[in-house]
C-alpha cells in the first residue's frame, strides 16, 4: 500500500478529544493498575491522545477508503485510530478485546460513534480484512508471561519455565495465524517491533511476500514502538525478504 502525507481533519481531532474526556478514568485505573490508577491516567491520557493522533495519521496514509480493519486486543490506545478510520475514510473496524471490563467502559464512551468493541477473541471475527492491527498482543505479559520475558530480554535462566514457553509459543502462533489468515492480499499489518518475527514467520511459511516498513512510531501506554508491514501478494520469497 502506498504511503502518502495525511493530516486529520479538525472535526476528527475534536471527536477524539471529546471521547478522551468522556472516558471513565477511575474505572480504567482499576483495570490497568493494581494501585495508583488515577495518577497513571492523569499522566498518560494526554500522551495517549496525542501520540494516537500521530499514529492514526501514519496509518491513514497507508490505507484506502472503504476498507475493513481487524483490531486484535484493542483498548484505549486504539481509540484515535478507530475514530479516524471510520470518520475520515469511511472504513469498517472490528475491535476485539478479552478485557470485558474495559470493553464495557469503552463502549459506554463510544456510544453514538460508528464502531463498538467486542469482548471476544479476535479469531471469532468473520469475513476478510485489508488491515490487521495486532499491537502488543503476541507478547502480552499477562497472557504469555514466559514468552514475553524472553521477547523483552527479561527471562531468568534460573526460573524460566521452558515447558510453559513451548505451550505459549504454540498458542501465539495459532492466534497470529488465525488473524493473519483473514487478511486480503495485498494487505497491511500494524504491529509492534517485537512482534515482527511472528508476522514474517507466518508469511515465510505461506510463501507470501512481506515488506517491513523502515519507520516506527512511539506509543504512550505499552511503550512498544509500532511499525507497518505490507503483506502479499502470495509468491516465492527471496532470501532478502526472509
Amino acid at each position: 500500500m502506498t504511503k502518502r502525507s495525511y493530516r486529520l481533519n479538525p472535526a476528527t481531532r475534536r471527536t477524539i478529544a471529546t471521547l478522551f474526556r468522556q472516558l471513565d478514568y477511575r474505572a480504567l485505573g482499576r483495570i490497568y493498575c493494581h494501585e495508583g490508577g488515577v495518577a497513571f491516567w492523569r499522566a498518560r491520557r494526554g500522551p495517549c491522545q496525542e501520540l494516537g493522533i500521530h499514529l492514526a495519521e501514519a496509518l491513514l496514509s497507508r490505507l484506502l477508503p472503504g476498507g475493513r480493519s481487524l483490531y486484535v486486543g484493542a483498548g484505549v490506545a486504539e481509540l484515535p485510530m478507530l475514530v479516524a478510520e471510520t470518520l475520515e475514510l469511511g472504513r469498517t473496524v472490528d475491535a476485539f478485546s478479552l478485557r470485558r471490563r474495559e470493553v464495557a467502559v469503552l463502549n459506554r464512551a463510544c456510544n453514538g460513534l460508528r464502531f463498538k468493541f467486542h469482548a471476544r477473541d479476535a479469531s471469532a471475527a468473520g469475513g476478510s480484512f485489508d488491515h490487521v492491527w495486532m499491537v502488543s498482543v503476541l507478547n502480552d505479559p499477562e497472557r504469555f508471561p514466559e514468552l514475553s520475558a524472553l521477547s523483552y530480554g527479561r527471562a531468568n535462566p534460573v526460573t524460566f519455565d521452558a515447558k510453559a514457553f513451548v505451550q505459549e509459543r504454540q498458542a501465539v502462533a495459532k492466534l497470529a495465524g488465525c488473524c493473519l489468515t483473514k487478511l486480503n492480499m495485498p494487505g497491511l499489518v500494524t504491529t509492534s517491533v517485537e512482534e515482527i518475527p511472528w508476522v514474517t514467520a507466518w508469511c515465510a511459511k505461506k510463501t507470501i511476500r512481506v515488506i517491513v516498513g523502515k519507520d516506527d512510531y512511539p506509543t504512550a501506554l505499552v511503550e512498544d514502538p509500532v511499525c507497518f508491514i505490507q503483506v502479499g501478494p502470495r509468491q516465492r520469497m527471496s532470501r532478502s525478504n526472509r
